[in-house]
């Protein structure tokens, strides 16, 4: 078990020292060419990233709770209430979030092109 977490680690430590050394050389070949080497920054999407995750652990929680309560009742068995339960409130959950995070993406669209249109004129 020793050997294959090491194997992981020096892996992972190749590959970062790869990754930055590409990295770094392709943001220095952009400067070079008069570019801005922020193109390559993320976008400002709206980060939802903690929304999703405490969605899907409640849903895991309530899975597991709802889960509890069907076996002690001996409605169900336990490993199928378990993983069905599971992964059904936390597939509910991931697609709770899909439909959040689109119509807060839809709501601010109108807000850059309004911002947009509004620079547009002032150019003018």
């Amino acid at each position: 078990m020793e050997g294959v977490i090491i194997s992981l680690a020096v892996f992972a430590m190749i590959y970062g020292i790869v990754h930055l050394n590409i990295r770094k050389k392709e943001r220095l070949m952009l400067i070079q060419a008069g570019l801005d080497p922020a193109t390559f920054e993320k976008n400002a999407k709206p980060a939802l990233t903690t929304v999703k995750l405490g969605m899907v652990l409640i849903a895991v929680g309530l899975g597991v709770l709802l889960a509890n309560i069907i076996v002690k009742f001996n409605w169900m068995d336990r490993d199928a209430a378990y993983f069905s339960l599971v992964f059904l409130f936390g597939g509910f959950s991931l697609l709770a979030s899909y439909f959040l995070e689109r119509k807060q993406i839809k709501d601010n669209q109108p807000e850059e092109e309004e911002s947009n249109a509004d620079q547009e004129e002032v150019k003018a």
